[in-house]
């Protein structure tokens, strides 16, 4: 089964008010053409759960200038001044979560957990609102799954049947975000045969993309 589809075919799904997972560490692995299209779309009142937002002129950064997003649901956002003053403003919701919290929120998303339980956060702003569960006398904060109506990730290299290779961190939050959106789909640098990526090196299985699209070169 052939996922290709083009990148206007892409945007052309993502609808005012949806929450998107976006791929990226710092616009590591981000997608970026896909980005470039949605900001030329404007789509806006987006949840955005990203691991940061990037840059003012790179990566998610970009749709937080164009004022595109409602919420933001990241680790940090200390290197998007823009991200800040909207948040110091009120113009846009943040919800900061600690970077191992949040991945495992996302990979509970994808797994049909229904929560689990940490220290951190304890004591801090982190916990209010947060439900606090005693286990054998020692406290814990309940963390919710999160999951997404659309995933827009990137990968090195995909087969026609959405298999994924990276190379190196660009796998960062790609691949844990694979699994926990309606639908997903995925900015490559290179497509190519089904077969011409080994079983081996597959590190997402195709099984969880929906489509592909080709980046900008």
């Amino acid at each position: 089964m052939n996922k290709r589809i083009t990148i206007e075919e892409a945007v052309s799904k993502i609808k005012d008010g949806d929450t998107i997972m976006v791929g990226g560490f710092l616009a590591v692995g981000t997608p970026e053409s896909l980005i470039d299209a949605l900001v030329a779309k404007g789509v806006k009142d987006l949840t955005l759960i990203c691991n940061d937002t990037g840059f003012v002129d790179r990566g998610v950064g970009k749709m937080v200038v164009n004022k595109q997003f409602k919420k933001i649901i990241a680790s940090h956002i200390g290197t998007n001044r823009e991200t800040g003053r909207q948040m110091v403003e009120g113009e846009t919701e943040v919800v900061l979560v600690p970077q191992g919290s949040l991945v495992e929120k996302i990979r509970a998303g994808g797994n049909g957990i229904g929560g689990f339980l940490v220290k951190t956060g304890l004591g801090t702003e982190i916990q209010k609102g947060k439900e606090v569960i005693n286990v054998d006398g020692v406290d814990y904060l309940l963390k919710k799954p999160l999951r997404a109506d659309v995933a827009i990730l990137f990968a090195n290299k995909a087969d026609e049947n959405g298999n994924l290779w990276y190379h190196g961190t660009t796998r960062n939050f790609n691949t844990v975000m694979a699994t926990a959106a309606d639908w997903v789909v995925v900015e490559a640098e290179e497509i190519v045969p089904v077969g011409a990526i080994s079983p081996n090196e597959v590190v997402v299985p195709g099984v969880f993309v929906d489509n592909i699209v080709q980046g900008v070169k």
